[in-house]
């Protein structure tokens, strides 16, 4: 499916959250990775997002949703997911399958873990249970120079290349685009991200009952592998899928990456298996 023949048709969930819908078939909800408004997305940012949804759209009725705007200094990742767990069960009125990307893997697994209610069956690709410390010291590094004006965006480019290499070109282009990026108010991601440095699920994994794919790659510099598989074995019913040697944002592009999703989702999948790229 082209991104150019999709139909997308946007709202806002109850609770603010900002959403738009595209494809036809069971319901699945996309948690969005961090982002620098608390808003559908736009221009480049929607192209690169629906470049990873448009094939998933073949077979699902997605619903990309956001963070809610007006978030609150001090929010928890807990406050986070139970407004999120709000917001599905009035729209879906019952468990749904939800898939976490990134940041939003980090809020799909607390919602799984707070409300079970909620969330049927889960995908968490390009996250794991916590972050690691360098996540937390590059996200706050990002974070506060953009709350005070500065560049900031380069501090990101360990989760567009897997390479020192591509880092250093991904950070300059970066470095460059920064501006275009930036949000006209940087409250919402502060909040967010504090509440994120501040997530830890170890030791609550068991909570976790809906099934549950972990996908990662493994050259993913932000999540080690071994993170992966302490998340993907800690709850109760996991699999884990490893992409070798991609990187975060490479695992989304991934070949695979639509298809081993629908194949778990609609119960073909199989256990832990580590796949080639294509």
């Amino acid at each position: 499916m082209r991104i150019k023949d999709l139909e997308v048709r946007e709202g806002t969930m109850a609770g603010g959250l900002p959403y738009y819908a595209l494809g036809d078939g069971a319901p699945l909800v996309v948690l969005r990775w961090f982002t620098p408004a608390h808003a559908n997305p736009t221009g480049l940012a929607r192209g690169l997002e629906l470049r990873v949804l448009a094939p998933l759209a073949r077979h699902f009725r997605l619903y990309a949703v956001g963070r809610a705007p007006g978030m609150a200094e001090g929010t928890t990742m807990a406050d986070i997911a139970a407004r999120h767990a709000d917001a599905l069960h009035a729209r879906f009125g019952g468990p749904v399958d939800v898939m976490g990307l990134s940041s939003g893997g980090s809020v799909a697994l607390q919602m799984a873990a707070d409300r079970p209610d909620a969330v049927r069956t889960l995908v968490v690709a390009g996250a794991a249970c916590r972050l690691t410390p360098r996540v937390r010291r590059l996200q706050r590094r990002y974070t506060e120079a953009v709350a005070a004006g500065r560049r900031g965006l380069q501090h990101q480019a360990v989760t567009a290349a897997a390479s020192p290499a591509g880092q250093a070109l991904a950070g300059a282009l970066l470095w460059l685009l920064d501006p275009l990026a930036r949000p006209d108010d940087p409250r919402d991601m502060l909040a967010f991200a504090r509440a994120e440095e501040r997530f830890d699920l170890t030791g609550r994994l068991a909570d976790v009952a809906a099934p549950t794919l972990v996908i990662g790659g493994e050259r993913d510099l932000d999540y080690p592998v071994e993170l992966f598989r302490r998340t993907a074995e800690g709850v109760r019913d996991g699999r884990l899928i490893t992409y070798p040697g991609l990187g975060h944002l490479g695992a989304f592009r991934s070949g695979r990456f639509a298809e081993d999703v629908t194949a778990f989702l609609t119960g073909t999948g199989p256990g832990e298996i580590t796949l080639t790229t294509s």
